[in-house]
């Protein structure tokens, strides 16, 4: 249940917001009328009152919108895009959270418009939508590290994480009718993207697609893109600051301390104990046995995740797993790498996996606990956010000391943000 209310959680701000209004309403006026944009706020319905509308605009600020008698008012559904299918409805059918799109004169401070045309998506709609996205999401999506990007030819390719088996080659194309977008670097939220172009995409990048695979899934025409630069940081945590929620850690691939703020929304799972030492092998490049790497591996994950004790990374201190994890404990059969609808073997990827994963708490993480995250680039106004916190992972540090091969690892959890699959959702 955890993990399906945070995959629709999740899906809510990462595919409705821009591609349904931004993109989708915002085209649709473009044919209704070429004004300046000034006079074109976009953003949801805070509260209405007569023929007065107070506006959250995607911009940030609220604008209150009068809306004459003699005002245009359409709904179109949301993907449409222009106003062929428009139906007129009067004022009274908009509601609260309906997404809307104002047409008219603004005044000089900016905080008020004057419509002629008020077009609208209902949010009712903007939900069922929702809904379809993901389940497209999670049945031709995928994601993984970017391994190199030729604009010319309007190709990416990336390296797709096989959960505990070997990662492969997946080569994107796209034409003129893909969408590209592009994460900001304090935000991994979908509306906070903008739109951007394949030479903004660079090596080492995130990148989450969806289209149509070729039959040997090599090869993929892209419909969507979306592509961020994100930190993968592996380390030991050395100080947590529970008033600003904020951990700091020691990066193994830099030798540095890093802080990173932990949000509402940031998820934190723990890796059973089992699923930890498989990973560790890949790492190590250690054929697994036969059984590891599909549904077998289940009932030892959940013994791993309960189990009396682990080797922790500090090298020498031994600790009960069970002990002061809140909800870690106790849930490790589901969260295996063999569970239904996943584990390597049986079809499933990383990101399945996760969402199986026990949830933890801030406060369930102590100094000295080694973890795997990745978090946003930040920037000069805005410390790096953890999208992505995973602890239990001692013996995956263990095998790699430096945290080299690490990233290859986190890849697909990050911007999937526990929406199934392959989705390209994010935390909101």
């Amino acid at each position: 249940m955890r993990a399906s209310q945070t995959i629709v959680r999740a899906v809510s701000t990462a595919i409705a917001a821009v591609f349904l209004l931004n993109s989708s309403v915002a085209g649709a006026l473009v044919q209704d009328s070429p004004k300046s944009a000034a006079s074109r706020p976009v953003g949801s319905v805070k509260a209405i009152s007569g023929n007065s509308i107070t506006l959250t605009t995607d911009a940030g600020p609220d604008v209150n919108v009068q809306v004459q008698d003699s005002a245009r008012i359409v709904r179109i559904a949301p993907g449409e895009k222009d106003l062929t299918n428009a139906v007129s409805i009067p004022l009274s059918e908009i509601q609260a959270g309906d997404r809307i799109v104002v047409r008219g004169s603004q005044s000089t401070d900016g905080k008020s418009v004057l419509a002629v045309s008020v077009i609208a998506i209902k949010k009712t709609d903007v939900a069922q939508k929702k809904q379809q996205d993901l389940q497209d999401w999670q049945k031709r999506g995928s994601g993984g590290l970017v391994k190199s990007v030729d604009p010319a030819g309007g190709s990416v390719v990336i390296s797709v994480s096989g959960g505990i088996g070997p990662s492969k080659d997946l080569t994107i194309h796209t034409s003129k009718a893909t969408a590209i977008r592009r994460y900001s670097p304090d935000s991994v939220k979908y509306d906070d993207a903008t739109l951007g172009s394949l030479d903004q995409i660079k090596s080492g990048d995130q990148l989450r697609v969806r289209g149509t695979k070729n039959p040997d899934g090599t090869e993929m025409a892209a419909e969507e893109i979306v592509s961020g630069a994100f930190r993968n940081v592996a380390g030991l945590i050395t100080a947590i600051d529970t008033e600003k929620k904020t951990i700091t850690v020691n990066d193994l691939s830099t030798k540095k301390p890093i802080t990173i703020r932990i949000a509402d929304d940031s998820q934190m799972h723990k890796l059973p104990q089992m699923a930890a030492m498989m990973m560790a092998a890949r790492l190590k490049g250690i054929p697994l046995p036969g059984g590891m790497g599909g549904g077998g591996a289940q009932s030892n994950a959940g013994a791993g995740a309960n189990g009396s004790g682990s080797q922790r990374a500090t090298g020498g201190e031994q600790r009960p797993e069970g002990q002061g994890r809140g909800q870690s404990g106790g849930q490790g059969g589901q969260g295996g790498p063999g569970g239904r609808q996943g584990g390597p073997g049986g079809g499933g990827d990383m990101q399945q996996m996760l969402n199986r994963m026990p949830a933890m708490q801030f406060t369930d993480f102590v100094k000295g606990d080694a973890v795997m995250l990745v978090a946003t680039e930040g920037s000069a106004t805005s410390s790096s956010t953890a999208i992505t916190l995973l602890g239990g992972v001692e013996p995956i540090l263990t095998a790699s000391p430096t945290g080299a091969g690490t990233a290859s690892l986190l890849s697909p959890w990050n911007l999937g943000g526990g929406a199934g699959g392959d989705a390209a959702a994010v935390p909101q």
